[in-house]
């Protein structure tokens, strides 16, 4: 089972697993996810458009599963600032509710879609998963909440859980829609219109951006390895680009002159990001694959392709 299975990630994943053999219950509500992201999966997967709040689908699509990927969220840092109450219920209990009706229905591990937002403004780096929790925003509590509940349930009842800290995931099928989507979507879309990006703060602020093909590993990863129960990992490169030099890289693919315009920087936003990622090789047996370069090439093809009409070009 994939929860958010519809969405930028989940979809990747589910794709992946069909491709390993697994037969795939998808859950969606549909509220950022989009069903044309795996339309060309719908004669091999189960896809149920429901919400993970809702107790009674998400018991019954839990009967007879052996893994979850929970990856359902609100994920918008600025829209649980502005709305900790309901994203509160969709992060926090919407999570505990994936957490019980697996420990009901007997599913062996649960893999759960956690952030690197809990080390909130920590100055040193790289972030290891020893550092002090410094939540900044009410996304970032919530999702510490997360590693704590499903901490418990595996302590407390036995089932497996593996919290898997993304730091910034970038591929196709990031909707750039969205004012809340990933920043490289916004750019490369801003880029081919030639039209210039809205920066907040200086710019100079970094993040390890990561491949959305190398986090589907690393849950494949999770969902196997008998020593990762019970843990949190962090899934990054151990590298980061500011981001003037994102622009500035996405502008030259574009052969783009437009120029950033500056904004205030946003409540809850962190200034530096960069991934130990020494327990997600050791325990994992975690490398990403995908260079910083070559993942940015790949995205920014597709998104030509979408604006040009041709969105499946490639299915990722």
């Amino acid at each position: 089972m994939v929860t958010g299975g519809a969405g930028f990630i989940g979809s990747h994943l589910v794709g992946r697993l069909v491709n390993e053999g697994c037969r795939v219950c998808v859950l969606d509500n549909l509220s950022t996810g989009r069903r044309g992201n795996i339309a060309h999966l719908e004669q091999t997967v189960v896809f149920e458009q429901g919400d993970i709040r809702d107790r009674e689908t998400v018991a019954r699509l839990m009967q007879g599963c052996d893994m979850v990927f929970h990856q359902a969220a609100e994920v918008s840092v600025p829209r649980t600032v502005e709305d900790p109450l309901t994203s509160a219920e969709i992060n926090d209990l919407g999570t505990l509710n994936i957490l019980e009706a697996a420990r009901r229905a007997g599913v062996r591990r649960v893999v759960l879609a956690g952030s690197c937002a809990v080390y909130g403004d920590d100055p040193r780096l790289p972030k290891d998963e020893g550092l002090p929790i410094r939540p900044r925003s009410p996304y970032a509590l919530q999702k510490r909440f997360n590693e704590m509940q499903a901490g418990l349930y595996h302590s407390l009842y036995g089932l497996e859980t593996v919290c898997l800290r993304y730091f910034n995931v970038y591929g196709p099928r990031q909707d750039p829609s969205s004012p809340y989507s990933g920043v490289i979507s916004i750019f490369m879309t801003k880029a081919l219109q030639h039209a210039p990006p809205i920066i907040y703060g200086d710019g100079g602020q970094s993040r390890d951006f990561v491949f959305v093909r190398d986090v589907v590993s690393a849950n494949l990863l999770a969902a196997q390895v008998p020593d990762a129960a019970g843990k949190v990992i962090n899934i990054g490169t151990g590298r980061h680009v500011s981001i003037n030099d994102l622009w500035r890289m996405i502008a030259a693919m574009a052969k783009t002159a437009a120029t950033p315009v500056y904004q205030a920087p946003r409540p809850g936003d962190i200034r530096e990001s960069l991934a130990d990622i020494q327990r997600a090789a050791s325990l994992l047996g975690y490398t990403p694959r995908w260079s910083f370069e070559e993942g940015l090439q790949v995205t920014f093809d597709w998104y030509r392709r979408t604006a040009a009409g041709h969105p499946q070009a490639s299915t990722g």
